[in-house]
């Protein structure tokens, strides 16, 4: 609200800075509409608190998820078609990273985390030493996505080997003539997610041979539409994050083309064929749900989960990433049924 005149009164004023406090610090809802310009990371609604589960005076129960950005798209829209048929259910969605939402999850907090890794050895002893016992789903299929400024026009391919003496910890390289002495003596800008996302955690494992190895001289973001904003916006930039990201926003960045072995030629760009066939590699990876079984018992859980495998599959290639093969996706419904007891 924008102050028209000097002379508003005190009480006015008490009131709007309580009604800014009382709001702070509010949850995320996921019923923001998805948009031409990208998924949204961390859609602004709500605020609400209510315990998991909990009806309100409203008489909704909630599904409480946080956790990766790179899979926030897909439950996203998921929980924008399935609060379409389930009026009674809120789903709020967080944007926390990986990490962030496992700090969260492994306390009990939440009822899902969306994850761009597999969960690591120390969150799966917190969440046994919690009591949390939990299923792991795979939901999709992703391609990490090396972009560059579409001015860019020398950078038509790259190694696994230039970019891990691009990123690796204590690189040196700050000018793109430092990679390849035919492209420009110019400052490179690197963006990249920070250290609390699945996707840093894959990238520098495969890149730079050890999970959480990186440089620190770059611009990190748990928000990959910042980090979109920040390539897209300098003709010197380069960055990488989830597929889905640079799909959305194909007309103001370009996929490098990524080669596993140091001759150009063998570099392959991520597409949905490329990804799914398993020859983008080896920035491909799966996208993960991690769900606290014991709040399976609670029916507006289990609907969103059967939900999420069904349509959600269609609406994981609407986002921008790929299906599961039918394999693993069979898999997945079964493990499903089991946890819920069909």
């Amino acid at each position: 609200m924008t102050l028209k005149s000097v002379s508003v009164s005190l009480t006015t004023l008490v009131f709007s800075f309580a009604l800014l406090a009382s709001n702070s610090g509010c949850e995320v809802s996921s019923t923001t509409s998805r948009t031409a310009d990208g998924p949204e990371a961390g859609s602004t609604a709500g605020g609400d608190t209510a315990t998991p589960g909990d009806g309100s005076d409203d008489g909704q129960k909630r599904v409480l998820i946080d956790g990766s950005s790179t899979v926030y798209p897909i439950s996203q829209a998921v929980a924008e078609e399935f609060q379409g048929s389930h009026p009674n259910v809120k789903v709020v969605v967080g944007t926390s990273g990986t990490g962030g939402g496992f700090k969260k999850f492994v306390a009990g907090e939440t009822d899902i985390n969306d994850a761009s890794r597999p969960i690591k050895e120390k969150e799966s002893t917190q969440c046994k030493d919690n009591g949390i016992e939990y299923l792991e789903m795979k939901v999709a299929i992703d391609g990490i996505s090396v972009v560059v400024n579409p001015e860019n026009d020398w950078c038509k391919a790259i190694t696994v080997a230039q970019l891990k003496k691009l990123w690796e910890p204590g690189s040196t390289v700050n000018k793109w003539s430092e990679l390849d002495p035919s492209w420009p003596d110019e400052e490179i800008r690197l963006y990249g997610p920070d250290t609390d996302s699945g996707t840093f955690d894959y990238f520098t494992d495969v890149i730079c041979g050890e999970e959480g190895a990186s440089r620190t001289e770059y611009t990190p973001s748990s928000d990959d539409n910042i980090l979109v904003r920040g390539v897209s916006g300098e003709k010197y930039a380069l960055g990488y994050f989830g597929f889905a990201y640079y799909l959305e926003n194909a007309n103001k960045l370009k996929a490098v083309p990524v080669s596993a072995t140091d001759d150009l030629a063998d570099a392959v760009a991520p597409t949905a064929e490329t990804i799914e066939g398993g020859k983008y590699v080896p920035l491909s990876r799966p996208l993960f749900l991690y769900v606290n079984k014991a709040k399976l018992a609670r029916p507006e859980l289990a609907e969103f989960l059967t939900y999420y495998l069904e349509a959600g599959q269609d609406l994981v290639s609407e986002v921008g990433y790929v299906r599961l093969g039918k394999a693993t996706h069979a898999e997945t419904v079964e493990a499903l049924k089991q946890a819920i007891g069909e």
